[in-house]
């Protein structure tokens, strides 16, 4: 197996509903993201995926939520805004744009340099 990561970032605000806490309030962070992509086989040119066209992939899906007030984001009217929901969001994002044989390993998101979230989609046959 092959893997491709790209890091990049966006700004947005959130508050997590029913926290009890200070994140309750609006508040915002500039948040660092990483997608790795996945491929059993090398393609035709030798790539799990261009990075041009991953970080074309994962800019559209951040289109959404880049400088944003998240509860507003349609996905996040229903769950909390948090940074597994939104490490999870991101790689669903990036999945359903893949080009077939790619996939998507993980999708990580930090709200500060020292606290991320991870998500990675169940194991695909």
């Amino acid at each position: 197996m092959f893997e491709l990561t790209i890091d990049t970032h966006f700004s947005a605000a959130h508050r997590l509903r029913e926290y009890g806490g200070d994140c309750e309030r609006l508040h915002g962070h500039n948040w660092k993201v990483r997608v790795t992509v996945a491929r059993d086989e090398l393609d035709s040119q030798g790539m799990v995926l261009d990075f041009r066209d991953l970080k074309a992939i994962v800019r559209d899906v951040l289109k959404a939520f880049d400088h944003a007030f998240l509860n507003e984001v349609e996905a996040f009217k229903t769950i909390n805004p948090t940074t597994e929901n939104i490490a999870r969001l991101i790689g669903e994002g990036v999945e359903r744009r893949l080009p077939p044989g790619a996939r998507v390993a993980a999708a990580t998101a930090w709200e500060t340099p020292g606290c991320s979230a991870t998500w990675r989609p169940d194991a695909k046959s």
